[in-house]
């Protein structure tokens, strides 16, 4: 049996009171079980704002021991949970970095903004959007970030509006062995491997920087008497699995259970699943057909080490909190960006609008709330911006896509949405580009497929039910009309969704180009290029679809990694369509 993992000893001081808003846990990966210093019961936090403390934890799934997973071993989180409200029917907006944090961060669903992608910054969507951390700075709060809170890359850019000061960013490597820290070299282009199991100090990886740079700034805030929100970002479980092997070797891997359910559902639409390419960009994974099993289960086995890894590093918050005597006055929220496809519908990564890829852990704990308690209400991203406004005794700005749920954690039974809603667009043969709009109940999920400015005629729909097929092995939407019928009251209730916003392609520039199009002469639609080279409709372009059908393949090549602005060895819709130059 693995002996728990001692938590890393830091020194603090003292700490004012603190909210603590922990985005993205993830059950049972860690490392030890860090000791939690138990609430003060009746304790009042008195006349001072409390501060709030923002979690985010990227690609964190529910697959943590609070929620039920027998394999995943994060002690950390699962304390969290015994002092707070687990909420089971947690939902993201929609399944891809940066759409989902701008949902927590500003309250606005992508349809509202009309942004579902990672290089378009929420501020091109509705310029006048007030952020929640430049919301709470405007009521008094100091507010700082650290690893990745917003979006950042893929051209996007942090918002300054919201922080006090510059945000952390970590110097750490991401790989610690030689042969994946120079991926590049090979001719390909490829990355380096999905995983890796090194045994390096954790202190080499971004996330434990992550970890000592918030709790330095905890003590350095600790006498101060401004109240202060403090975002913590951390990396992994996102790819590349990368962990220190210690965090591997509290799972065997012959214990790991690969998806029991590897298919398509029956009668879905091909356009709605996803080929993986987040995935298959890495040197060891193949870009075309279904994963070996060996390889499934290193897979699972990585993903878990890395959740370990960074529910070690949460411990080392709130150990800080508890050294400090801060948790009877700090409010803990556990938030995961999104879910992830671990081989169900032979499916990896997210991008989808299934249910392990929208269902993410929530987890609030609060001074005077319910503990140790768990909530059936069906919430979403957008509603913890105004809860934490509530909790705070802030009002929330108007115009918010998000309503408190702070009512639940007084009494976790009661409801708080009849329905979640989130979206993903696709690109369908003959159509283009299409949006699925995706309604889950209590009990069913029905998406509909069309364009944007599409007739409702022609939709595709899915529906399933999750009382009787948990694992969505069969839309049921062709032969359960009535059903769709009564479901679509839902989608009804919000207001069409709004286009995609345009990056600014330059003076002039409507998306037609004749760079890269081998005719030379002729004005290419790239957007409707874009949508038929995309054979398998998950938004990007592989090395190998790009090429099929280039009539000058020498030149094809240069042009390929000229187009892949970001280095990430696929094109996006945008750096396609906008042949590689950034927007503006």
């Amino acid at each position: 049996m693995t002996k728990p993992l001692m938590p890393t000893t830091r020194c603090c001081l003292p700490i004012a009171t603190m909210i603590l808003i922990a985005l993205g846990a993830s059950r049972g990966l860690g490392a030890e079980p860090v000791s939690f210093q138990a609430d003060a019961p009746g304790r009042s936090l008195g006349s001072k704002s409390p501060n709030v403390l923002l979690i985010c934890v990227d690609d964190l799934k529910p697959r943590l021991g609070c929620y039920g997973d027998p394999m995943a071993k994060t002690p950390s989180i699962d304390r969290l949970a015994k002092r707070g409200v687990r909420f089971d029917q947690a939902y993201c907006n929609q399944a891809v970095c940066s759409p989902s944090r701008n949902a927590l961060l500003t309250s606005l669903r992508p349809q509202t903004l009309g942004i579902y992608d990672l290089q378009t910054n929420f501020r091109k969507g509705s310029p006048e959007a007030i952020s929640l951390p430049q919301h709470f700075k405007s009521h008094g709060y100091h507010t700082q970030s650290f690893g990745k809170i917003f979006h950042v890359g893929h051209g996007n850019t942090d918002d300054t509006k919201s922080w006090s000061v510059e945000s952390y960013k970590p110097k750490g490597r991401n790989y610690q062995t030689p042969e994946n820290q120079n991926p590049e070299n090979t001719k390909d282009k490829s990355k380096a491997a999905a995983f890796e199991s090194a045994d390096a100090a954790e202190e080499l990886y971004n996330d434990s920087l992550i970890a000592d740079a918030a709790i330095e700034t905890i003590g350095q805030k600790a006498s101060s008497d401004q109240p202060w929100l403090l975002a913590v970002g951390f990396l992994k479980p996102h790819l590349p699995f990368v962990a220190p092997r210690k965090y591997w070797d509290l799972y065997n891997p012959k214990e790991i259970a690969l998806a029991s359910f590897q298919q398509p559902p029956a009668a879905a639409p091909g356009f709605a699943l996803q080929n993986s390419g987040e995935l298959r960009s890495y040197s060891n994974v193949p870009s075309q057909g279904t994963l070996p099993e060996s390889l499934q289960r290193e897979l699972i086995h990585g993903y878990l080490a890395c959740v370990s890894f960074t529910d070690h590093q949460i411990g080392r918050l709130l150990e800080s909190l508890d050294q400090n005597g801060l948790s009877d006055q700090t409010i803990v929220v556990l938030w995961g960006d999104h879910g992830w496809h671990l081989g169900d519908h032979g499916m990896w990564c997210k991008h989808s609008n299934y249910e392990q890829a929208t269902r993410i852990p929530v987890v609030v704990s609060a001074p005077g709330k319910a503990k140790n308690a768990s909530s059936q209400a069906l919430i979403e991203s957008v509603d913890i911006y105004p809860t934490l406004c509530e909790l705070a005794g802030i009002e929330s700005p108007s115009g918010l896509d998000g309503k408190s749920f702070a009512r639940v954690l007084n009494d976790p039974s009661l409801p708080h949405r009849d329905h979640a809603i989130q979206v993903y667009p696709r690109s369908k043969e003959g159509t283009g580009q299409v949006l699925g709009r995706s309604i889950r109940t209590d009990r069913y999920r029905l998406v509909q497929w069309k364009a944007w400015a599409a007739p409702e005629e022609s939709s595709d729909w899915e529906l399933y039910d999750y009382q009787v097929d948990p694992l969505e092995t069969k839309n049921l939407a062709p032969e359960r009309p009535e059903l769709v019928a009564d479901l679509r009251k839902f989608l009804d209730t919000h207001p069409q969704a709004k286009p995609p916003v345009k990056e600014e392609l330059g003076s002039g520039n409507s998306g037609n180009s004749t760079v890269g199009s081998s005719e030379g002469s002729k004005p290419t639609d790239r957007e409707a290029l874009f949508a038929k080279k995309d054979a398998n409709a998950d938004g990007y372009l592989t090395y190998q679809e790009f090429m099929q059908g280039q009539k000058d393949p020498e030149q094809a090549k240069g042009r390929f990694g000229k187009f892949d602005a970001d280095r990430d060895n696929k094109l996006s819709r945008s750096e396609f369509v906008s042949s590689g130059k950034p927007s503006k």
